[in-house]
This record gives C-alpha cells, sequence and structure tokens, in this order.
C-alpha cells in the first residue's frame, strides 16, 4: 500500500505506542491561545523556538515534562476547519520521515474534525518507492488518529477508499511510459478492480476498427503500441442513477507528426492523468459499496510519429460518423475523448463527466491549483458544489456561442484546432466535446444528456515544491471531488 495504514483511537495520544507524537495546534500566544496546562513544558518550549501556530507551519519540540517520545507540532490557523487541518496534517506527515508509526492529535479542534486529520495524514503520507539505488527516509507506515468523538469505522473506510483512490492516480502517472503503454494500462485497470463486482471490457485495436472508433484509432496509429477501449460497469442493484465517466488516457505524448519540442515532451507519461482518474473514481465507489451505477470508459493510446502516423490535414471519422479534420495531431485528446463521448451516450446515463489533461491554454487561464470546469450549469453547479466541499479549487469557463463556428472545416464537419489563434483554446476544446455528448433520448429535439468537462492540465501534475498535502509530482486532482459528486444523489 503507498499510503499510509490508518487506525483511530479515542485514548489520550500521549498513551500511544507510537514512535512519534504529532500535536496540530493554533497559535499558543495571545488572545485565544489554548491552554497547554495538560503539557507540561510545552507551551514555554514553544515560545522559546518562535512557532507560530500558522497554517503548515511545522518543527520538532524538546519537551521531555510532557512526553519522552519525540514530538513535532505543526501549525492550523486559529479557527481551523476541516481543509485547515487536512492540509495541517498532511504538511506535517510529508515532512516526518524516519518514523514507522506516528500519533497524531488535534486537541483544540472540533472533535469532528478527526476525519480530516485522518485525510490529511493518508493524503500526505502517500509514497512511491521508484527506482532509486538508495531510498530517501521513509514516511510512516501507520498514522493513528488520537480524538474523544465516537470511533466510526464506516468512515474510516470511506476515508481509506478515497486515499486509495488517490495512491492509483499517483502511481499510474509515475510509472514510467515505457512499463505503462496502452495494453499494461487495461492489464493494470483489470487487476485494480478484481474482486469488487466491476465488469471490464476492453477493446483492441481490431474491435475499435470493426466498431468505428476513428478517433482512438487515428490517435494510436502511429505508435508500436495499438490503442485501446476500457470500459468498466460498477452497477448495484441498489442503484437509483447512472454515472459516466469519460478519461483521456494517452500513456505518452510526443505530439506526434505535430511534434512537441524535447522540453515540452518530458513529463508527458502523466497524459493518461484523465483515465487514472476515472478508474480511481469508480474503484473507490466500488469499494463503499455506493447505490449508484458507475461506467467509465478509458480511451488509451499511444501518440506517436512514425510513417503509419496521422498526418496534419488527415480526416479521421469519429463513432458518431461526425468527421474531422485534424489540422494539429498534438490536440489529440479531444480526439480519443470523441470516441468515449458517443460511446458513453449511447447508454443514456443521468450524467457524463469527462476528464483529461486537455489543454496548456487552460493553464494560462488558471494557473496551476484551479480546475477548468465547463459543461452544462445545473450539472457544473453540482460538481462545483462537490469542489467546495472538498476544497479542491476549481473555476466555471464558458462555452461561448459565437465560437461555435470556429470549429467548422472547409472539408470536413469539424477541425480539432485553430493553428495560429491561441485565443480561448481551452473553450474552443470545450466546445468541441460538447459536440460528440448525446441526447437523452433517441429523438431529435431530446435533450442533451447533463455534461460536465474538466480540463486538468494545469493541477494534474505539480512541478514546484509540496504545499499541505499536496507533493511535487502527480497531484490526482478532482479524485476527492468526483467521488463526493458521483455519491451525492443531488448531482
Amino acid at each position: 500500500m503507498s499510503f499510509p495504514d490508518l487506525a483511530y483511537s479515542e485514548s489520550p495520544v500521549r498513551e500511544s505506542d507510537a514512535d512519534v507524537l504529532l500535536l496540530a495546534l493554533p497559535p499558543v500566544d495571545g488572545e485565544g491561545a489554548p491552554d497547554l496546562g495538560d503539557w507540561p513544558g510545552l507551551q514555554e518550549a514553544l515560545l522559546a523556538t518562535g512557532f507560530t501556530g500558522s497554517p503548515n507551519s511545522f518543527q520538532r519540540v524538546y519537551a521531555p515534562q510532557t512526553t519522552d517520545k519525540p514530538l513535532a507540532v505543526v501549525g492550523t490557523g486559529a479557527a481551523p476547519d476541516a481543509a485547515a487541518l487536512r492540509d495541517a496534517v498532511g504538511s506535517a506527515i510529508r515532512t516526518l520521515t524516519g518514523f514507522a508509526t506516528v500519533a497524531v492529535a488535534a486537541p483544540f479542534a472540533d472533535d469532528a474534525l478527526w476525519t480530516a486529520a485522518a485525510e490529511g495524514a493518508a493524503l500526505g503520507g502517500y509514497r512511491f518507492d521508484g527506482y532509486k539505488s538508495e531510498s530517501p527516509k521513509p514516511r510512516a507506515s501507520k498514522v493513528v488518529v488520537h480524538g474523544t468523538a465516537t470511533a466510526d469505522a464506516e468512515r474510516l473506510a470511506a476515508i481509506t477508499a478515497t486515499a486509495d483512490a488517490v495512491a492509483l492516480v499517483k502511481d499510474l502517472v509515475t510509472t514510467p511510459a515505457e512499463w505503462l503503454g496502452p495494453a499494461d494500462f487495461a492489464e493494470r485497470a483489470t487487476q485494480a478492480v478484481d474482486g469488487l463486482g466491476v465488469t471490464v471490457e476492453v477493446l483492441d485495436e481490431d474491435a475499435l476498427r470493426e466498431g468505428g472508433y476513428g478517433g482512438i484509432l487515428g490517435v494510436g496509429q502511429g505508435s508500436d503500441r495499438p490503442p485501446r477501449l476500457i470500459r468498466l460497469e460498477y452497477a448495484p442493484e441498489s442503484a437509483t442513477r447512472h454515472v459516466a465517466l469519460v478519461g483521456k488516457g494517452i500513456t505518452f505524448d510526443t505530439g506526434g507528426l505535430s511534434l512537441k519540442p524535447a522540453a515540452s515532451m518530458v513529463g508527458m507519461k502523466y497524459d493518461m492523468c484523465g483515465a487514472a482518474t476515472a478508474l480511481a473514481v469508480l474503484r473507490a465507489v466500488a469499494t463503499v459499496g455506493a447505490p449508484v451505477k458507475v461506467t467509465a470508459w478509458l480511451c488509451v493510446a499511444d501518440n506517436m510519429p512514425s510513417g503509419r502516423a496521422t498526418r496534419p490535414g488527415d480526416v479521421l471519422r469519429m463513432l458518431d460518423g461526425t468527421t474531422v479534420e485534424v489540422l494539429n495531431t498534438d490536440a489529440e485528446g479531444r480526439l480519443v475523448l470523441a470516441d468515449g463521448l458517443v460511446a458513453a451516450s449511447r447508454e443514456h446515463p443521468d450524467v457524463i463527466v469527462d476528464v483529461a489533461t486537455l489543454t496548456g491554454a487552460i493553464t494560462i487561464a488558471l494557473g496551476t491549483r484551479h480546475v477548468g470546469v465547463m459543461g452544462d450549469d445545473e450539472a457544473v453547479a453540482a460538481y462545483l458544489a462537490a469542489a467546495a466541499a472538498e476544497a479542491e479549487p476549481a473555476w466555471q469557463l464558458p462555452l461561448p456561442a459565437h465560437m461555435v463556428d470556429e470549429l467548422d472545416s472547409p472539408i470536413a464537419d469539424l477541425q480539432n484546432a485553430k493553428i495560429g489563434d491561441p485565443a480561448g483554446g481551452s473553450l474552443f476544446a470545450g466546445l468541441f466535446l460538447r459536440h460528440f455528448v448525446g441526447r437523452t433520448g433517441d429523438e431529435a429535439d431530446a435533450p442533451r444528456i447533463p455534461w460536465v468537462h474538466l480540463d486538468i492540465a494545469g493541477v494534474g501534475m505539480n512541478k514546484g515544491g509540496g504545499y499541505g498535502y499536496t507533493d511535487k509530482g502527480p497531484t490526482a486532482a478532482t479524485v476527492r471531488s468526483l467521488i463526493r459528486f458521483v455519491t451525492t444523489e443531488e448531482s
């Protein structure tokens, strides 16, 4: 398991047999400072070392009157909510290396926030073993959260399922592309849901050709590793609605014949974040046995240059018969997603969510912390509510009617890119995808299936230093929000 085992205890944290104690504390000086009388010598030690209690401030403390164990503290701010406590504990667990077991307590926070502390510990404690000859100091393999609330085994199991989903995404994204081609991804996906009552169907290149999946085939035809479409279904008898997830799974993106510059190609193993996210969310929902049907459509291909590769100016026929002139082979994600959206739509789910590292333009627009969200207003509002509840920043962008004409190609139904015009690149991509979202019924005038598009190109990978529970590297952004969105009846 690539994150710590979690446990909850109602016993005092100082009675723990853990290797180190971690306290999440507000400021200990000035008005409103907590009473540390039960912790002899701790306040003096903290004041002497300049501990401020500001969010995520971390330090080791020597307080032998309080405990003979190693002791660390992390600041929560003056009035921590769930997000602040999650960040604080996650930040501390990321930093506190070299101890196998950690006991965590937030003695001055609301009792109900123990769940946030547990989430932070699981998220911040993620580790990828990697390929180093000498391993760095390990993070904790077990974290016990201490509190006074009554233990809730069901809630702890849900936290573990979510942390496991986040870890799955990070594991897949971190794996070098040489070991995670389309067929490998299909195998990993099948293994990931084994024993959970999830059915798996894998379409290879022959089945894709027979079925008319021109987008996935066109993107993948330049590679020696043929593409795959992986369909997973979790369908409990108690399900009251159906959510379809469509994920972009480009296992490596060179840009195809529209070749990326060398520096821009580094890290492009992460271009399958969307498919990994869809897989992980479905697995989490199945693990907790939520009463909702979830289908996941993982559109997986290598985007490689070769004598077989799609050329700029070629025309591909998508699954629904729409013809697309490919002006930029590096705008490939929307091509594989088009087939996935058509396939998902044919089953008439209640809502479709696609998730993809789709456009560099989204980073220009929103930076590296906010997910770009587009789609039908009501469905988007439900996702934004879920994201707000999980403290994952997200922002709705428009799908402007005046840009629809820009999709038109002089020789095909659509074109996949605007060459030489960078304006509104993320919006153009969203409008392109919307074309392939089907109707709620077979009637021509039936309304479009409610749809949400998540562009995670900016947030899927953290290239800077760690913050809160987020480490450098893959972030698994939107996983927690999507789990809440899928399992919330109102969405």
